[in-house]
């Protein structure tokens, strides 16, 4: 008992000096960030020298070219392109529509992926329904021939909006196909919106190769209303025109950094977002944020000169938007090569306020970052909870894997996801700073004590 009790003795000095060291090393990363940090200068540059970014277009290539000379320009020791293939598809001119029943010109957008219109578009009756259960009791014989309006809100209850998001999107992925099996010319949906505006959000949608493929457009939420009423008093007819198309397959690129550990180099930490962008906006929030927080993560270990013990490494996944290409690409060649990911955290929900992480893994892996929360708390990183992580580094999910996701404020980001209002402007510099040196943070201290 005695030679415990001395040897806990000897140990308790050291355990207090890495405490105290963490805490001071912390509020560095915290202060830096906030003082010293590229991060706002690069996502303006990233929107308003560049701005939307989808796939296959030269946007994206400009992109691609942007951050791989950006890391070089830090001295990181390794920057590198991962080639991919990625699809292309394009908006070729502005979406019209009107009630004809009330005359109401009203604001929609093609779905990515959608068919076109024929050239002077379609005019047809239109069937509300808010549910495919619905559209299953109405049928063919009263859906043929017309267009679908699915018109199911996303849930204001929801505290966390992406559980809002989360009831409401499969209209968007696959309500063209579930509306053509029952004979529909078209599909029109209520954009992904808490809030009231006439602003139409885009998004991806996938056809099921058993139906026809027939154009697919969102609906502002403010026409959406208007429809609605339209259609509770009288039969209404809606005109859809717009051109779009799928085009043969291009190679890409994710962009990829890292800083080679000190002690344990085969062990593997990632923090990345996605470089392409929807085609509407400049691509801020979703996810320049998340791109220019991730290369803060390895700007802030060299800016205070933390070396590492393990590598770290920031990725610039392309392709998330419609395909997510980028994720399964680096997932396969980090099995190629045998590597060895101890971690991978993505920042793909906005640049507000940080709140915390959700994460995939076991409980005991849990425990240990919540054990960490004494250290994170005095800098508003609260919810700390076993949850979902992120679309790129999905495809890593193994065993031995710890995926987080970042978590900042959830209540404006679907005001501007897919949307034109997601631009440079609606990203506040405090905000963005203080994510980044949440995540750095966080790296630290896996980079410090393992998982």
């Amino acid at each position: 008992m005695k030679k415990h009790l001395s040897l806990l003795l000897l140990i308790l000095p050291f355990i207090g000096f890495a405490q105290q060291n963490d805490s001071t090393n912390i509020s560095n990363i915290y202060k830096a960030a906030l003082t010293k940090s590229d991060c706002y200068e690069n996502l303006r540059f990233l929107c308003k020298n560049i701005g939307p970014r989808l796939s296959g277009s030269e946007n994206a290539d400009k992109a691609v070219k942007y951050f791989e000379e950006k890391m070089k320009s830090y001295g990181f020791d390794r920057v590198y392109l991962q080639e991919l293939k990625v699809p292309v598809w394009r908006r070729l001119d502005k979406a019209k529509a009107e009630i004809i029943t009330t005359k109401k010109t009203v604001n929609i957008c093609a779905l990515g992926g959608s068919v076109a219109t024929p050239a002077k578009g379609l005019q047809a009756e239109v069937i509300e329904v808010k549910t495919f259960e619905e559209l299953d009791q109405l049928g063919e014989k009263n859906i043929k021939g017309k267009i679908v309006f699915f018109n199911r809100p996303m849930e204001p209850t929801h505290i966390e909006t992406f559980h809002a998001y989360g009831g409401a999107v499969n209209q968007r992925g696959s309500g063209a196909s579930k509306a053509a099996k029952y004979g529909a010319i078209a599909c029109v949906v209520r954009s992904m919106n808490l809030r009231i505006d006439e602003f139409p959000h885009t998004g991806a949608m996938r056809y099921d190769a058993k139906y026809p493929k027939i154009p697919a457009a969102a609906i502002s939420t403010s026409d959406a209303e208007a429809l609605s009423a339209s259609i509770k008093k009288q039969s209404t007819q809606l005109f859809i025109k717009f051109n779009c198309d799928t085009f043969p397959d291009k190679v890409s690129y994710n962009v990829i950094a890292e800083i080679k550990g000190s002690e344990f180099p085969e062990q593997i930490i990632t923090v990345g977002g996605h470089l392409d962008s929807w085609d509407l906006a400049e691509g801020a929030h979703d996810d320049g944020t998340g791109c220019v927080q991730s290369l803060e993560v390895l700007h802030l270990f060299k800016t205070l000169g933390i070396r590492p013990k393990r590598t770290i490494r920031a990725v610039m996944f392309m392709n998330e938007e419609n395909g997510l290409r980028g994720g399964l690409k680096y997932a396969e060649e980090a099995k190629r090569l045998n590597e060895k990911h101890l971690a991978a955290i993505e920042t793909d929900a906005g640049g507000f306020t940080p709140r915390g992480f959700d994460i995939d893994a076991s409980s005991a892996v849990i425990s240990k970052i919540k054990s960490w929360e004494y250290l994170l708390k005095p800098y508003g990183l609260h919810e700390i909870e076993k949850g979902g992580s992120g679309s790129d580094i999905g495809p890593l999910k193994a065993p031995n894997v710890s995926l987080i996701g970042y978590r900042p404020d959830s209540q404006r980001y679907f005001d501007i996801h897919h949307a034109a209002t997601d631009v440079f402007e609606a990203v506040n510099k405090r905000e963005l700073e203080l994510g980044a040196a949440s995540i750095t943070a966080l790296v630290y201290l896996i980079d410090q004590y393992g998982l």
